[in-house]
């Protein structure tokens, strides 16, 4: 009898408790609380097109991390940013994009299909020999890779773990104004740091030690950019919330901005 009073006491204990962080949750920023919303299906999905939103799925350094625990961290902000940014392409553009994204590993020859591709939460990555060299081989015939929302020394330590496998003779660069990814179809010469959504939290558009935002870029022989690097910055988040009236309208069209250039820079050069 005493054993099941504590039972049912810790129960309680524990309910109380997840409810206490629920209202915590919603009382301090009740408009995100979509966050784990899905995403509707779009009705023209099937449609076929001249692009697509090609996101990178890998091994993470260490299993759970990122913002939807198991899932992984290359999932983060999975599927509304591509939804959204698809939308924003259309109307920025004549990009003729498809409405839903396509998921891509190093573990087939999928990935080849997509000249361009996006890796979210590098910061946690963890590349085998082989996906390296698979993806080495993906941007050494004319891939694109751009890489987004990994903060700070610590993380950046940990993407170059893999990547200085993919390239170990080739060095990461700060990317110049002048240079054609900023002259696409927008001049980007005037950047900003684009935070996510943890800056509702803190009060700061960087997260851990990341306070100053790096464009930096691998090229190959031929001076193509392979490897485009928003370090410091969550453009992920600012597409995913573009349409959330709290969230700075004039980071979400830098993010939108500076995706669409990267995109018509890996389809022309």
């Amino acid at each position: 009898m005493v054993f099941n009073r504590n039972l049912r006491a810790l129960i309680v204990v524990i309910l109380l408790a997840g409810a206490c962080l629920a209202f915590q949750r919603r009382g301090r920023l009740p408009f995100l609380d979509d966050e784990d919303e899905p995403e509707p299906y779009p009705a023209d999905a099937g449609e076929k097109t001249e692009w697509v939103f090609a996101r990178l799925r890998y091994n993470s350094y260490r299993q759970g991390a990122g913002m939807w625990g198991v899932r992984g961290s290359w999932s983060t902000d999975y599927p509304k940013a591509e939804r959204h940014f698809a939308q924003g392409i259309r109307r920025l553009s004549r990009v003729h994009v498809r409405s839903v994204e396509e998921v891509v590993d190093l573990d087939t020859d999928k990935i080849f299909d997509y000249p361009w591709i996006y890796g979210v939460e590098v910061g946690h990555w963890d590349l085998s020999d082989s996906q390296a060299a698979k993806l080495r081989e993906y941007l050494t015939r004319g891939g694109f890779l751009m890489v987004d929302d990994f903060h700070g020394s610590i993380e950046w330590e940990i993407f170059m773990r893999s990547m200085s496998r993919v390239f170990p003779d080739r060095p990461v660069v700060d990317i110049p104004n002048k240079d054609a990814i900023f002259h696409m179809l927008f001049d980007l010469d005037n950047r900003v740091q684009i935070p996510g959504i943890v800056m509702f939290y803190t009060g700061q558009t960087y997260e851990q030690d990341g306070v100053t935002e790096k464009w930096g870029g691998i090229y190959d022989e031929k001076g193509r950019i392979m490897v485009a690097m928003c370090h410091n910055m969550d453009l992920g988040d600012a597409w995913e919330h573009a349409d959330m009236p709290q969230y700075p309208e004039r980071y979400t069209s830098m993010a939108y901005r500076i995706g669409l250039n990267y995109i018509i820079y890996s389809m022309t050069h």
